[in-house]
C-alpha cells in the first residue's frame, strides 16, 4: 500500500471533509425544525394533520434516499419551472428525508414525558401550544438527544450519497485522488478514516452534552 499521493491530494480530502460537514450541519438543522413540526402534528388531535403527516413519514422512510435526491435536483425544477443549485438541491433532500426519522424520534420523546406534567401546565393556566414548547419539548429533548446524536452521526455517512449530483463532498473527492492515481484503495482507506474521525468525535462531544444536561438536572 502506499499512500505517498496524500502529499498531493491531502486539500481535497481536507475540502471533502469540509463540505461533508457543512451539508451535516444544515440537515440536521433544518431536519429537527421540520422534524418537531412532523412530530406536532402526529399528535395533534387534528385528523388532517395526523393523515398528512403520517404519510409524509411512511413515503420517505419507505423510499430510498438517493430517489428522493434525484427527484429534488432533476424533477422538481421541471415543475417549478427553473434550477436549484446542487448544493440547496443536496441539502434540500437530506433534510427532507432526516426530517422524517427525527419527526419518529421527537414523537417518541415527547410521549415519553409524563402526563401529569401536561395537566399540570395546563391547570397554571398555560394554553396547550405554551405548555408543549415551555414544558413539554424540553423535557423530550433531554429524552431524545442521544437518538438525535445518533441522527447526525446518520446524517454525515449518508452525505456521501449526494456525490451523485456532483457535490464535492469527502467521498466525491475520494473518488476524484482514484481517478487522478488509478489507486483504487487506498483513497477510499483515507475517506473512511475521515469519516471516522468525523462521527467519533462528534459521538463524544454529544456523550459529554449528555452528561453536563443531566448533571444540570
Amino acid at each position: 500500500m502506499d499512500f505517498s499521493f496524500l502529499f498531493k491530494y491531502y486539500m481535497f480530502f481536507l475540502n471533502g471533509a469540509k463540505f461533508t460537514l457543512i451539508l451535516a450541519f444544515f440537515t440536521v438543522l433544518f431536519g429537527v425544525i421540520l422534524g418537531l413540526l412532523l412530530a406536532l402534528m402526529r399528535i395533534s388531535k387534528i385528523k388532517v394533520l395526523n393523515i398528512i403527516s403520517g404519510a409524509y413519514i411512511e413515503f420517505i422512510r419507505g423510499t430510498p434516499l438517493m430517489v428522493q435526491i434525484f427527484i429534488i435536483y432533476y424533477a422538481l425544477p421541471d415543475l417549478i419551472g427553473f434550477n436549484i443549485p446542487e448544493m440547496p438541491s443536496a441539502i434540500m433532500a437530506l433534510a427532507i428525508n432526516s426530517g422524517a426519522y427525527v419527526a419518529e424520534i421527537i414523537r417518541a420523546g415527547i410521549q415519553a414525558v409524563d402526563k401529569g406534567q401536561m395537566e399540570a401546565a395546563r391547570s397554571l393556566g398555560l394554553s396547550y401550544g405554551a405548555a408543549m414548547r415551555y414544558v413539554i419539548v424540553p423535557q423530550a429533548i433531554k429524552n431524545i438527544l442521544p437518538a438525535l446524536g445518533n441522527e447526525f452521526v446518520v446524517v454525515i455517512k449518508e452525505s456521501s450519497v449526494v456525490s451523485v449530483i456532483g457535490i464535492k463532498e469527502l467521498m466525491y473527492n475520494a473518488d476524484t485522488v482514484r481517478g487522478n492515481t488509478f489507486r483504487a484503495f487506498e483513497p477510499l482507506i483515507v475517506a473512511a478514516l475521515i469519516y471516522f474521525i468525523m462521527t467519533f468525535t462528534l459521538s463524544k462531544l454529544m456523550g459529554r452534552f449528555e452528561r453536563r444536561l443531566k448533571n444540570s438536572d
